[in-house]
């Protein structure tokens, strides 16, 4: 009896340290969750999620430094997130995949079935490709973000996506969907970003998406959809809406105004047509708007632009007529309007340049038929191109420069103007005075009939008398050719900007009697001079040139000025002054110093002053590198893509000399210190005193090619030295390598140690290698893969303007080309981008740099063995795909023994000049 009740009462003991076992256990762990979540982390507690997430590691060969298998998922894989111990976000983002997963890639992500409250995932960036399954659309039902941009995606969108009722975000963007767009997505009524832009879908856009009464983010563009723009009134949330670059037609839809909290709406490069309705006034929250490069036609709603955070507009190459809505003058927050190529007329309004003025607003009204003087409300943007239109009378100060574009129009003392009787015409047919560019005004008749009858008669007679004129005047020429070569000591050197004296007088005493001072700018008086620039004090002298010594300055009012002194007691000052002033009473254009005005009649009539405007910039020269601040010593490098603009600009200037002035002219000094740069690093071509004709023009270089007269040295006829194109060809060559190298001083040393370094850097510049480049580039560049390309291209190029033989130097307007396209300089013309086709199988000009290049490449030592490619892991830059590159040696090409890696396109290297040398026999 009492044994069993002992026995009793040990059970019941037992039975209590048991439970008190389990209580302090449960206990115990429930502190540890406790005190793991105080931490902050996060334990997968679902063995179900684990084996998925194993799969999906598997299946995309993801790499153990993002996903490591050992370690738990919620607290040490990247782009893992988890709530309560379950999967609820994943971001694979840019992640890279195994060597094994790269064999094979594919959309292989069925393991997401598994991870039921799965609410994001963004795989962007990373390759999947492949069709999204249909699955997706279905078994994913907590799914709140699905970003798949970037991912090599093929195949048509599922319908089944419809059913993803809480998608807030869907991105489908850069891929290769093709197929319509599936109406079901207007199902998804919580959406509130939809991107489908870039890929191949066709069809229209659906209607269905009116009911997406959430979305705030719309962007179809670059897509092949077609038909109407659907009524979209009711997104009321809608903030951005981008249909451009597809076929949609019709008309804008007047409902579109309804959508009152669009920010930015672009239509652009689409084929819509009909005007543009004056219901688009609503959109009053609107800051972008791009409808150009469509049909459409009309007058523009004169309150169409009433909103007061528009800030950019494009509307060009549509069929727009009317007087231009002034409203869009004053609107004080726009800073972008596009209207170009369209039939806007009427005149500049008169509005004061200080009222509502924007210091960043650009204007684009080219190629319309605007007419008239130009008004200060120019001076109020930043940029505004006038160009293609009739405008008339002389440029005001205020509209000089880079920042207003005036060719073809009817200006005064401007080149690049239309003619006197389309101008007259113009005028005429609206019952308007025409200026006649200044002169006393004549009438111009229309051609009369007895013209075109005796049309006939002046042709057939050119061609009887073609013949023996041509040979008349080879001969003339070779007499005048030997007569130049045999008075070249008596004439001297000096060739002016314009046309010579006839008779071949001298100058008028002075030399100012012809000069056109009009084109000179204003005339400063002595005391404004002396005012600016603190009566020359020496902290104001920026540097003692050759033609006069350079001071800052500044104007009543602020603004900042150059003032050259100029010394005429000095012969050669006193020429350079002459010479200059003559070229600036005949030469305008926006890529030259320009000259604000003179200062020519003082107590000392030995000084003379030239007032240009000032350049925040400076020069090329000091702006490569700069310090970061006054207190510290370390340099900032000029970027890749200001270099190129930079490269380019200048490029242009001389391209402009070269080319469009009769005779051509050679700048002489091209240098880095001579390439000025404004405060948008826009190149102003300066130092232009030495500026001179080419002597003999082009005529003379192909006639003396004919009758075999030498032409192997950078002097004119004359022995003027430098005084041909080629010779600027070359010193530009420098000035490219400078900003590839960012060897400081190249381009204005002539020295054994700059010909040296020369030749010892050219030798790795190869039409076949692009990694050869990385050898002698800038190491401050901070470059990717593609813009290697551009600055391997801008190095070629700068070899082929180095060529020791004068005439196998390319001509400046195909440098200006190159340098415009420079992926087109290296790219293979058969590549899959159909925008670097050509059909031509005919020479290039490619043949006329590059052939000339080759012959030049054996005139200079290569690299020594063994330096041909960098060592192994010392380049960051591999072989692009695209470049065309075949090696150091060039061997790989089409099949038939030809590197396919020099078959350049024909649109950026058009057929060579008569006068280019493109043969490849065994001179030199």
């Amino acid at each position: 009896m009492r044994g069993g009740i002992f026995s009793k009462f040990n059970e019941a003991e037992a039975e209590m340290v048991d439970r008190w076992n389990r209580v302090f256990s449960i206990s115990l762990i429930l502190f540890f969750l406790l005190f793991n979540c105080t931490l902050g982390q996060q334990f997968l507690v679902s063995r179900q999620e684990r084996l998925a997430l194993l799969q999906l590691r598997s299946s995309l060969g993801l790499r153990a430094k993002e996903w490591p298998i050992k370690s738990d998922p919620c607290s040490s894989w990247a782009g893992i997130q988890c709530t309560n111990g379950r999967v609820t976000s994943i971001n694979i983002s840019g992640f890279r995949r195994t060597r094994r997963g790269n064999q094979n890639p594919q959309f292989s992500v069925d393991a997401l079935q598994n991870l039921t409250l799965l609410s994001s995932f963004n795989a962007s960036n990373f390759a999947l490709p492949g069709s999204i399954p249909q699955w997706l659309g279905l078994q994913l039902p907590s799914i709140e973000i699905l970003d798949l941009r970037s991912c090599l995606i093929n195949g048509v969108i599922p319908f089944t996506l419809g059913n993803l009722s809480s998608l807030v975000e869907l991105y489908l963007s850069d891929n290769n969907l093709t197929g319509i767009v599936p109406s079901s997505l207007g199902d998804l009524t919580q959406l509130s970003v939809l991107d489908l832009s870039q890929n191949s879908l066709t069809g229209s856009v659906p209607v269905s998406f009116s009911d997406l009464g959430n979305l705030t983010f719309l962007d179809m563009s670059l897509n092949f959809l077609s038909g109407e723009i659907p009524n979209l009134s009711n997104l009321s949330s809608l903030e951005f809406l981008n249909l451009s670059r597809n076929s949609l037609s019709s008309s804008i839809p007047a409902q579109l105004g309804n959508l009152t909290s669009l920010i930015d709406l672009d239509l652009g490069f689409n084929a819509l047509s009909g005007s543009v309705p004056p219901e688009l006034n609503g959109l009053i929250n609107l800051q972008r708007m791009v409808i150009g490069n469509n049909f459409l036609s009309g007058p523009l709603p004169s309150n169409l632009f009433l909103s007061d955070s528009l800030k950019f507009v494009i509307m060009s190459h549509n069929g727009f007529s009317g007087d231009f809505p002034n409203v869009l003058w004053s609107i004080p927050s726009l800073q972008f309007l596009d209207a170009s190529a369209n039939n806007f007329t009427g005149i500049l309004p008169n509005i004061n340049a200080s009222v509502n003025a924007s210091s960043v607003a650009v204007f684009n009204i080219s190629h319309n038929l605007f007419y008239g003087n130009i008004t200060p409300v120019v001076s109020r943007f930043r940029f505004i191109d006038m160009s293609g239109n009739y405008f008339e009378g002389p440029v005001p100060v205020y509209a000089r420069g880079a920042n207003t574009s005036l060719s073809e129009n009817c200006l005064r003392n401007l080149t690049n103007q239309r003619t006197v009787s389309d101008c007259a015409s113009f005028y005429t047919e609206r019952n308007l005075v025409f200026d006649n560019f200044g002169e006393p005004n004549v009438a111009h008749a229309p051609p009369q009939s007895s013209h075109k009858k005796n049309h006939k008669l002046i042709i057939i007679l050119a061609s009887v008398f073609g013949g023996i004129g041509l040979m008349v005047i080879i001969i003339i020429l070779f007499i005048v050719c030997k007569k130049k070569r045999s008075t070249t000591n008596q004439r001297g050197s000096n060739t002016g900007v314009g046309p010579a004296p006839s008779g071949g007088s001298p100058p008028p005493p002075g030399g100012l009697v012809s000069l056109n001072f009009s084109n000179l700018g204003d005339s400063f008086t002595y005391q404004q001079i002396l005012q600016a620039t603190g009566e020359f004090n020496d902290v104001n002298l920026i540097k003692n040139g050759h033609s006069g010594d350079l001071y800052r300055g500044t104007l009543e009012g602020g603004i900042p000025i150059v003032i050259k002194k100029i010394d005429l007691n000095s012969s050669v000052k006193k020429e350079a002054y002459l010479s200059e002033l003559d070229f600036f009473g005949k030469i305008v254009h926006h890529r030259l110093v320009p000259l604000l005005g003179h200062c020519l009649e003082n107590e000392n009539e030995n000084e003379k002053y030239l007032v240009y405007k000032y350049m925040p910039n400076g020069d090329l020269s000091s702006s490569l590198f700069k310090k970061t601040s006054a207190d510290d010593d370390s340099l900032q490098s000029l970027d890749w893509i200001t270099r190129l603009k930079i490269a380019t600009g200048a490029a242009e200037g001389l391209s402009y000399l070269h080319h469009e002035c009769s005779p051509p002219l050679v700048h002489r000094d091209v240098q880095a210190s001579s390439i000025l740069l404004d405060d948008k690093f826009e190149v102003r071509l300066g130092s232009l005193s030495e500026v001179c004709a080419q002597e003999g023009d082009i005529h003379q270089s192909r006639f003396t090619r004919l009758l075999r007269l030498p032409q192997t040295s950078d002097q004119g006829a004359s022995g003027t030295p430098n005084a041909t194109c080629a010779y600027d060809v070359y010193c530009f060559g420098k000035v490219l390598l400078e900003l590839v190298t960012g060897k400081l001083g190249i381009s204005s040393s002539t020295n054994d140690t700059t010909k040296e370094w020369l030749e010892t850097t050219l030798p790795y510049i190869s039409i076949y290698d692009k990694e050869l480049v990385t050898n002698i580039l800038d190491p401050s560049l901070i470059i990717d893969e593609d813009l290697l390309e551009e600055v391997w291209a801008m190095a070629i190029v700068a070899r082929s303007c180095l060529n020791p033989k004068p005439n196998r130097r390319p001509l400046m307007r195909y440098i200006l080309k190159a340098l415009e396209n420079p992926l087109k300089v290296v790219r293979e013309e058969h590549t899959s981008s159909a925008r670097l086709r050509t059909t031509s199988s005919r020479g290039s000009w490619n043949a006329a740099v590059f052939g000339s290049w080759r012959h030049s490449s054996s005139d200079v030592a290569g690299p020594q063995a063994g330096t041909s490619r960098k060592a192994e892991g010392t380049s960051s830059f591999k072989q692009s795909g695209t470049s065309g590159s075949q090696g150091s040696g060039g061997h790989n090409g089409d099949g038939n023994g030809h590197s396919s890696s020099t078959r350049r396109s024909k649109e950026i290297f058009p057929e060579p000049m008569e006068g280019q040398d493109l043969e490849r026999g065994n001179e030199g």
